[in-house]
């Protein structure tokens, strides 16, 4: 049955079948042409994968993305972050960086953050005079921090798999590897931006204006301490937080900054829908994928091998970078998750690293997988929403691989960065 769904599902991916129908289809396969079980059984499981309270809160933090990047939010959050940065030397790239950086925090999903606020900020950068190319480039790898820092879907389907965890504490986990990571990427803005002379075209606004701008998107920046602040003081679950979230962005959208209609909310819905229904019926394929793996014994199978090889701690992550970057390179985090932490994640267990230090790890390596070619999300949503060919945005992404594999390695090897807030703030079990 292995055999049949790993053949199967490569096929159907090299023929370009989108990955929720590869992964269904390939379970399909391996459950039919085996014979031992009905095809029912692949159905159920896809219906078992939805079956799960905390899932709802998926549509609902789509559903406030979108909400956001409609309205006023977006336009204040990268006004705020401009009056900062916007006067240095590639100050615009420096903009990019800590809009996309806030708007994570009031977000769940990379994709709405390039198409809302990142390709407004890429937009900007190309009317300053920076490359086209360049202005994409930075916006994806920016886009990346959006499921790194709270709230984020990835992490919500990740403390699903692994009941080491929870969301709550991966919220925390994450906070201090997505600053790690905007600061590589500003660094890499800053090497370039002299290299190809990158100057702002605006000077500093008086202080008065970096005030009342400052006051202007306090309601935005407070979402996120609403969120993680109801989480941990007990007011709300995480799953409750979103419905929070998307109350809260529509109050804000429309009576704090205005603006935002009936139509921009019915706009809204239609493509948190269309989100929602993509990203579950992944989860559900990799659902059905997931079991027949696991019916076949190869979690257990590998863990077998990996302990044989008697493989100290770091030698086991450092095995792990390899073998999820290479696998972000064909399959998007969801489905990585949800097929290779019940693998992993009792491994990282028995070996004695930290569940919340093996989690980020994990959704970090599978993120980047966004940015990464061949079927890296990231490079074509960024690409249409800027009008130029991925090849371009490509060739301008080396420089960012290289500080996305610097974040990996500072997270190997000083797990404090991803337990220390869990730690302090009682969400570490």
């Amino acid at each position: 049955m292995v055999e049949i769904l790993v053949a199967a599902f490569l096929i159907l991916m090299l023929m370009g079948v989108p990955i929720a129908f590869a992964l269904a289809m390939a379970a399909f396969a391996a459950v039919g042409l085996s014979g031992r079980y009905p095809l029912v059984v692949v159905v159920k499981e896809m219906f078992t994968g939805l079956d799960s309270f905390p899932l709802l809160a998926v549509p609902f933090f789509i559903l406030a993305a979108e909400i956001m990047s409609t309205g006023a939010i977006s336009r204040m959050l990268l006004r705020f972050a401009s009056q900062f940065v916007g006067h240095l030397r590639g100050g615009l790239g420096y903009a990019n960086v800590l809009t996309g950086t806030l708007f994570a925090g009031i977000s769940g999903s990379a994709l709405a953050s390039a198409a809302g606020p990142g390709a407004m900020m890429a937009r900007m950068m190309e009317r300053s005079g920076y490359s086209k190319a360049y202005a994409g480039a930075l916006t994806i790898s920016v886009a990346v921090i959006d499921p790194i820092i709270p709230p984020s879907i990835t992490m919500i389907i990740y403390a699903l798999q692994d009941r080491n965890t929870s969301v709550g504490s991966l919220f925390m986990a994450g906070i201090l590897p997505g600053i790690l990571i905007a600061g590589l990427l500003a660094a890499v803005n800053w090497w370039i931006s002299r290299k190809r002379n990158y100057r702002s075209l605006e000077p500093r606004p008086p202080v008065g204006q970096m005030l009342r701008n400052s006051f202007a998107a306090l309601p935005a920046l407070l979402l996120i301490v609403l969120i993680v602040g109801g989480i941990r003081g007990g007011l709300f679950t995480p799953t409750e937080a979103s419905v929070v979230a998307v109350f809260y962005a529509v109050l804000t959208s429309a009576f704090v900054y205005r603006g935002f209609t009936l139509a921009d909310l019915w706009g809204a819905f239609l493509r948190s829908a269309i989100m929602s229904v993509a990203v579950l019926m992944i989860l559900a394929a990799a659902r059905a994928f997931a079991w027949v793996l696991i019916i076949e014994g190869v979690p257990q199978a590998m863990a077998d091998a990996v302990i044989a090889m008697n493989l100290s701690p770091i030698a086991f992550l450092l095995m792990v970078n390899l073998l999820l970057l290479v696998f972000g390179m064909f399959m998007d985090p969801l489905p990585g998750v949800m097929i290779l932490v019940p693998i992993l994640a009792p491994i990282a267990h028995n070996l004695g690293i930290a569940a919340d230090h093996f989690a980020i790890i994990v959704i970090v390596n599978l993120t980047f997988g966004l940015m990464t070619p061949p079927v890296g999300g990231l490079i074509f949503v960024v690409a249409s929403a800027t009008k130029q060919k991925p090849s371009a945005l490509i060739r301008e992404l080396p420089p960012f691989f290289l500080a996305a594999l610097a974040s990996l390695l500072i997270l190997t090897f000083v797990p404090a960065v991803s337990t220390w807030l869990p730690q302090v703030s009682g969400f570490a079990r």
